[in-house]
């Protein structure tokens, strides 16, 4: 008897003409969103205009705008303030990121993607390295999601500007504090704001820890013995914990009534932090990477290799700046620490999962004849990596490491490796 195919033909037909129809509109979206950016921008620059005639109050020379912001609100049936904060992102893009709007205008980026481009390279000044900047954010916007490609762009600016990380740390870490916003229904925020490296290492804690909580209440749960049921969410354990932390000095005991092995408080932190080696050797104050994603400063960074119990290096190409090679002092895995500093996340297109909560997947199934090699392995979180194992979608892995994935619809989608150095041209020597 032949085999029912997985999917009915003409449900795909349906699917890839959906699918179609989605991508046509996004770029006809794409194209009214310059347009609209275009008159926001007019508008913008009438109201400077009317506002250099005004009296030299700053209160008063605002007045012009809010004026054309509330009769544009009025008319689109939006919050003033809304309009006021668009017109001057619009001018921002118009006049600073002419490459972004004219991709914009073409349907290759999102307005999303524009916000985010002019948003993050707004900082820098100089013509040149913005061109830079702008020139590479916008090839990787192309073929992104707008989350992935606001990553990459700040990381970028921090390669990029003038202005060490370490001298902008010393000024943002005075601003360190911890607040209190009452909300409806007798809830509460609690928000803090410190640096990347303890938030990230915070977060990453109580992740393990609620986690740790969950998987002993659902094997209580399946215990004939037991009726403990936890129905908790992840970010409401995650808030218990804070909670116990903060008041108790130390987490609850788990629903079962017994602690985990060790404890929840033996539970740590995992942060992975990327160091370029001047920055290492002390000499220079380019800053480094948390979780590949978090800009940090010089020092923080030297003092967290100093106190770590190993580290990686790794060696990378000087123009791609693809990972070539990682060594390590302490004989670990080596396979699986190279394919951590390649990897950096999970690989699907989109997801930015970071590699050390993911699972290494063999690309080529190993019970099919693929080896464990780093030709064939590469991160992919447990959503992403059942999605892989359970339906038709394929990931065909490159010699440079990016990986082809194809859908069950025949679409394809090329992830590439992070590249974790940017470089700008050297200006030509002075001749002799």
């Amino acid at each position: 008897m032949p085999e029912r195919p997985l999917f009915d033909d003409r449900e795909d037909a349906v699917l890839t003409d959906a699918i179609a129809g989605l991508v046509a509109a996004e770029a006809a979206i794409a194209t009214l969103e310059a347009e609209k950016t275009l008159h926001f921008a007019a508008a913008m620059r009438v109201a400077i205009d009317r506002s250099r005639h005004r009296p030299r109050t700053v209160q008063e020379r605002e007045m012009a705008v809010r004026s054309i912001a509330a009769e544009i609100a009025v008319a689109l049936r939006w919050s003033d303030r809304t309009v006021q904060r668009r017109l001057q992102e619009a001018l921002s893009l118009v006049d600073g990121f002419p490459r972004t709007l004219r991709a914009l205008d073409e349907g290759l980026i999102s307005a999303g993607h524009a916000h985010a481009i002019s948003e993050i390279g707004v900082v820098l000044d100089d013509p040149e390295v913005r061109a830079v900047f702008e020139t590479r954010v916008v090839e990787r916007a192309t073929a992104d999601t707008v989350a992935r490609t606001r990553a990459y762009a700040r990381a970028l600016v921090e390669e990029l500007r003038p202005d060490t990380i370490e001298e902008r740390f010393a000024t943002a870490e005075q601003a360190r504090r911890v607040w209190i916003e009452d909300e409806v229904d007798g809830m509460a925020r609690l928000g803090v704001i410190d640096g990347a490296v303890k938030i990230r290492a915070m977060f990453d804690r109580l992740t393990r820890q609620a986690r740790a909580v969950r998987d002993v209440a659902r094997d209580a749960a399946a215990s004939p013995d037991t009726a403990v049921t936890d129905t908790r969410t992840l970010d409401q354990t995650r808030a218990d914990l804070l909670c116990d932390l903060v008041l108790a000095g130390q987490p609850a005991v788990d629903p079962t009534g017994k602690l985990l092995p060790g404890g929840l408080g033996a539970i740590r932190a995992h942060v992975a932090v990327t160091v370029p080696v001047r920055t290492a050797a002390g000499l220079d104050d380019r800053g480094a990477l948390a979780d590949g994603q978090s800009p940090i400063d010089a020092a923080t960074a030297r003092c967290l290799m100093a106190g770590a119990p190993d580290w990686d290096r790794v060696l990378t190409h000087p123009v791609t700046a693809t990972v070539l090679e990682v060594d390590r002092y302490r004989p670990t895995p080596a396979l699986r620490r190279r394919l951590a500093a390649r990897d950096v996340r999970c690989r699907f297109p989109g997801c930015r999962q970071p590699a050390h909560r993911c699972q290494v997947d063999h690309n080529h199934d190993h019970a099919k004849g693929g080896r464990t090699s780093l030709g064939n392995l590469a991160h992919l979180c447990l959503r992403h990596h059942t999605l892989k194992t359970e339906t038709p979608w394929t990931a065909e892995q490159r010699p440079d490491g990016s990986l082809l994935w194809t859908s069950p619809l025949g679409r394809t989608v090329t992830d590439r490796p992070e590249t974790t150095v940017a470089f700008i041209p050297d200006p030509d020597p002075p001749p002799f």
